[in-house]
């Protein structure tokens, strides 16, 4: 059951929340939005209040907003629904009601194209900005329930012949300080041997209650980044005793945590980005919709606080992602947005459509090579066992 249910709820969560920004938004700027639908597909169960129906939908994955737009057969199907409201009757038929709920047409001022160039930005905007939201807000409490966690720097571990058992390191030794600054985390030891490659380091050491000076010359080692960059960091041959020591933290500074988690996974995802764009990683490195699903059973096996981390992690990737200048993402429409209102008139139908040809291509193949790197994973995972 949790191979499926976790994939659901991670997914479905910062899809959902995403869309739903731009529900709220469109709701804000007058636009009519005849439906709202957690799932996508056709609606399983339904019920309207007001001008929208509220829908459950049969793939029970993010969901769907619809909104009265002149390209509404082309959104409604990228959105989930796939039918034309004009000319589908609701079965919340209402004669005082507008189309598709009633016989009524659409008001003018209601469409999406009536509005404002700047409305019309903060509803593509929305999406990102609730999944910013949803991103800090699950950090935030992350980190004010389980409070500020470190691993202490406590030898585990000594790989045989390598710089820290040639120097003298036992298992069971504390790291007190490096080249004399006090350390008590582990990740203050990787800090200072991976910037020292080839250079003595002075260890102290707590040892049976007596502090050891341990000199070590960490070896060169290449190792790729949080982008896939190779880079030449310090190894001395240790593991880590995998022990977390968590200490609690006030409101105020559980908001400060999640905020810069939130925004050092942004700057992740953005690295990434960069080093794809400059070819020092590689696109067979990126992970599909298999990849997450595994992440998310992984995760969910691994406890509530890896599952909300990987929400979190998948909220802000969302939200950097659509905003990037290709065509049917959030970020592509908006660049139509504003150049259709610098043309002051809107494209020609058949700019529009070979745009959106032109994001589909593009879109499709990304979703291709995931998909291939993931079944590449799953079978060579199956060879090497």
């Amino acid at each position: 059951m949790l191979s499926w249910l976790a994939p659901l709820l991670v997914l479905g969560l910062v899809i959902f929340v995403h869309e739903l920004g731009h529900f709220l938004a469109a709701k804000w700027a007058g636009v009519y939005a005849p439906r709202f639908s957690l799932g996508w597909g056709s609606p399983l169960l339904s019920f309207r209040r007001g001008e929208t129906e509220y829908a459950l939908s049969w793939l029970p994955i993010g969901g769907y907003v619809r909104m009265a737009s002149k390209e509404d057969e082309t959104a409604s199907a990228l959105e989930g629904g796939g039918e034309t409201g004009e000319v589908e009757k609701s079965k919340h038929w209402d004669e005082h009601s507008m189309i598709p709920h009633g016989p009524h047409p659409i008001p003018p001022d209601r469409w999406f194209e009536s509005k404002p160039l700047y409305k019309r930005v903060v509803i593509m905007l929305a999406g990102v900005f609730m999944n910013i939201v949803l991103a800090v807000f699950v950090s935030t409490g992350l980190v004010a329930y389980y409070g500020n966690g470190y691993v202490p720097a406590v030898v585990d571990s000594i790989v045989p012949a390598k710089p820290a058992a040639l120097a003298g390191m036992q298992r069971g030794d504390s790291v007190a300080s490096i080249d004399g600054k006090a350390v008590k985390r582990w990740d203050e030891v990787l800090t200072a041997v991976s910037s020292a490659p080839g250079k003595p380091v002075t260890f102290a050491v707590v040892r049976d209650g007596a502090v050891v000076n341990i000199v070590v010359t960490p070896e060169a080692a290449e190792v790729a980044d949080a982008t896939g960059a190779m880079q030449t960091v310090g190894r001395i041959g240790v593991g880590v005793r995998q022990t977390v020591i968590r200490t609690p933290v006030s409101l105020d500074k559980a908001i400060v945590g999640g905020w810069n988690a939130t925004w050092n996974m942004a700057g992740n995802v953005l690295g990434v980005l960069k080093s794809l764009f400059m070819g020092k990683v590689s696109v067979s490195q990126l992970g599909g919709p298999v990849e997450i699903a595994r992440s998310s059973v992984a995760a969910a096996q691994a406890g509530g606080e890896n599952l909300w981390a990987l929400i979190a992690f998948l909220s802000i990737n969302l939200a950097v992602l659509n905003l990037l200048p290709i065509p049917l993402l959030d970020g592509g429409q908006i660049l139509m947005q504003v150049a259709e209102a610098a043309y002051r008139k809107p494209f020609p139908m058949m700019v529009k459509e070979w745009y959106a040809r032109i994001g589909l291509v593009a879109i499709g193949l990304l979703f291709v090579t995931v998909t291939f790197n993931d079944l590449k994973r799953i079978v060579m995972g199956w060879i090497g066992s």
